[in-house]
């Protein structure tokens, strides 16, 4: 964690919905949606939605990381090992492309929404229908 804290996935999110967000500073198309995230979160964190965000830069990148996540309006942890596309992270989820994104249960681990279902406009409806299922529960 850029914080020096270990995180404990997903265990340390029990009771919350978390975007597990893969991204870098580098990649437009991560850049491009991430308004759209930054807004979802504005939205969605006071009813348990969470972001954790992975960070597939390169080493020595931890000041444009900081920089980006401040003008960008990013206020949640960031996961960086300066490991690039050789994450430890992004090796453990498969990550071949960016920005790739999973909705996940932080009670089950369970994935709830990936692709398509997490971007743009998508992204808001996903959270409020896992939310909505998860406070039934």
């Amino acid at each position: 964690m850029m914080n020096g804290k270990p995180v404990h996935f997903p265990t340390d999110y029990k009771g919350k919905i978390v975007l597990l967000d893969f991204w870098a500073t580098w990649c437009g198309p991560c850049m491009a949606e991430m308004p759209n995230v930054v807004e979802a979160f504005g939205k969605f964190h006071d009813k348990g939605f969470e972001i954790l965000a992975v960070t597939l830069d390169n080493e020595k990148a931890e000041e444009k990381i900081a920089s980006t996540m401040e003008k960008a309006k990013m206020s949640w942890p960031q996961i960086y090992d300066g490991g690039g596309w050789k994450a430890a992270i992004a090796q453990q989820y498969g990550i071949f492309s960016i920005p790739q994104a999973f909705l996940v249960d932080g009670d089950t681990g369970e994935i709830l929404a990936t692709g398509n279902d997490v971007r743009g406009e998508a992204l808001g409806a996903s959270i409020e229908k896992a939310l909505s299922r998860k406070n039934k529960g």
